[in-house]
């Protein structure tokens, strides 16, 4: 059975709404919908219960099933009068964020959508800087009523815990919904560091000894970098100018962070220039505009450090002379992107048993040294770059056509200098371990696919495929079954 129904199933046994959840048709007003999260989830507490629910498609009187036409997915006017998206616009008027999310499901062939509110915990939840609560049937102002007030702020003392953090909080998934093959890879990554030396390879026992399951149950942490759920989402969009006029394309993603942060390198490297690059009179070697290692520490720490209870997107908005990748979040106060390429700096971590768990892989590196890499790798290529405070978040801007070998023409494109021709060298390492990682990725998306195809996808050679190919197979990483046509690669 979904969690929907059962939140449904338990909301209309009550017969009268008790003020912790609400019944709707149709509503779409984006701030009474704001107004009810705050409301429901003060709510909460008052009520002893860890959520709040606001459901369309029930009728608030006979509750009967409605068929809710209702879309959480639309986007709205913001204040600037840009298009913004709905789940966007309200997480940015919570305060503190709290991990509220839709749900649906079909319920005797009518469609009912679940908001869950998680109730406040250390202070009462605001919309706008208000603060609502439920008195009966009606949602009102906080500040009216101060005697529900003061106990509203008593339960919440009383309910206070320090390590009552979202990450290390059990979640709704088990060891048994993970991403089994992300797992694998994880896990060969994290021994391959000699930062996981357990000799368990079933995932319960890895999981639990690293902290992010309670026995079969999987935390929060757990959740968000193994399972393939609605925690974490991807939105891309890539525009014909500089500017959010001419769409090209538009994607959206839900998934583990491991997955989307691989779908996100993918796509910026398709959407990239490329240019080749001789070395000796037969090899030849595609240069991207953008350092691909660059962007993967940029995309990876966008996912690790947002407010990922908010359940805000990472958004990466490809425009003609730069790219953009946004994490909902604010970067920590009094401090600048500088002084953490300048110095060491150790603020306190956002997510820090999910940074951790990424460090064990290599996925990320040691605290705060991912400014650093950004700007090591964007040096020598020549590239230019910029890490933007926002208002509710961060965003680094990677220039695009910048560095050495391009230049900006009309229209933005780049005009190809003349090609060096030096002496033929072997790969680097870490480009061979870059391709090799991008390779698994792309089989990960098409256990079929060809090497032709993947050449074709990375911009570089068939015979740099199969030398790709080979070293996997040889470390144990990847297999063939079957025939070259026709057959499928198994990652192991």
């Amino acid at each position: 059975m979904s969690e929907v129904i059962d939140v449904v199933n338990r909301c209309l046994s009550y017969g009268d709404e008790p003020e912790w959840f609400e019944y709707k048709d149709s509503l779409f007003k984006p701030d009474d919908i704001g107004e009810y999260i705050s409301a429901l989830s003060n709510a909460a507490v008052m009520a002893g219960e860890p959520f709040g629910y606001l459901i369309w498609g029930i009728d608030n009187s006979t509750h009967a099933f409605t068929n809710t036409g209702f879309n959480y997915q639309k986007d709205i006017k913001s204040e600037n009068g840009g298009p913004e998206p709905f789940q966007h616009f309200l997480s940015r008027n919570i305060t503190p964020s709290i991990y509220f999310h839709f749900d649906e499901d079909v319920i005797d062939k009518n469609r009912v959508v679940v908001l869950s509110i998680p109730a406040a915990r250390k202070v009462p939840t605001e919309y706008r800087n208000i603060r609502y609560i439920r008195i009966g049937s009606s949602k009102e102002m906080l500040k009216r009523y101060p005697e529900r007030e003061t106990a509203l702020f008593k339960r919440l003392i009383e309910n206070s815990n320090p390590l009552d953090d979202w990450e290390i909080r059990n979640s709704k998934y088990s060891v048994d919904d993970i991403n089994l093959r992300q797992f694998k890879s994880y896990l060969k990554k994290a021994r391959e560091a000699g930062r996981i030396t357990i000799e368990s390879d079933e995932p319960e026992d890895v999981l639990n000894s690293i902290k992010i399951a309670d026995g079969k149950r999987l935390l929060n942490a757990g959740a968000a970098i193994f399972v393939e759920s609605g925690i974490n989402e991807l939105q891309i969009a890539r525009f014909a100018t500089d500017e959010k006029l001419t769409i090209i394309d538009s994607k959206r993603y839900t998934g583990s962070i491991l997955s989307l942060a691989e779908k996100a390198v993918l796509y910026i490297s398709d959407a990239m220039d490329w240019r080749a690059v001789f070395e000796g009179k037969t090899r030849r070697n595609e240069i991207p505009e953008i350092p691909v290692n660059a962007i993967r520490e940029a995309v990876i720490n966008a996912f690790a450090h947002r407010i990922i209870e908010s359940r805000q997107a990472v958004e990466i908005t490809i425009f003609r002379n730069f790219i953009d990748i946004y994490s909902y979040g604010l970067f920590p106060p009094n401090l600048e992107p500088q002084q953490f390429i300048d110095r060491v700096i150790r603020p306190p971590r956002r997510n820090p048993l999910i940074t951790q768990t990424l460090y064990y892989s290599r996925d990320m590196e040691a605290f705060a040294t991912g400014f650093k890499r950004i700007n090591f790798e964007c040096t020598q290529a020549g590239v230019k770059y910029e890490f933007i405070k926002e208002e509710y978040g961060f965003t680094v801007r990677f220039h695009r056509h910048c560095g050495e070998g391009w230049s900006i023409v009309s229209g933005g494109q780049p005009e190809k200098q003349p090609e060096k021709q030096p002496e033929k060298q072997p790969e680097k390492a870490d480009e061979i371990i870059l391709r090799s990682d991008l390779v698994l990725a792309l089989i990960r998306e098409d256990e079929n696919i060809s090497r032709a195809k993947i050449a074709k996808r990375l911009k570089i050679s068939q015979s740099q495929v199969r030398t790709v190919l080979d070293s996997l197979k040889s470390s144990g990483r990847l297999h063939r079954e079957g025939p070259d046509k026709g057959g499928r690669w198994i990652i192991d």
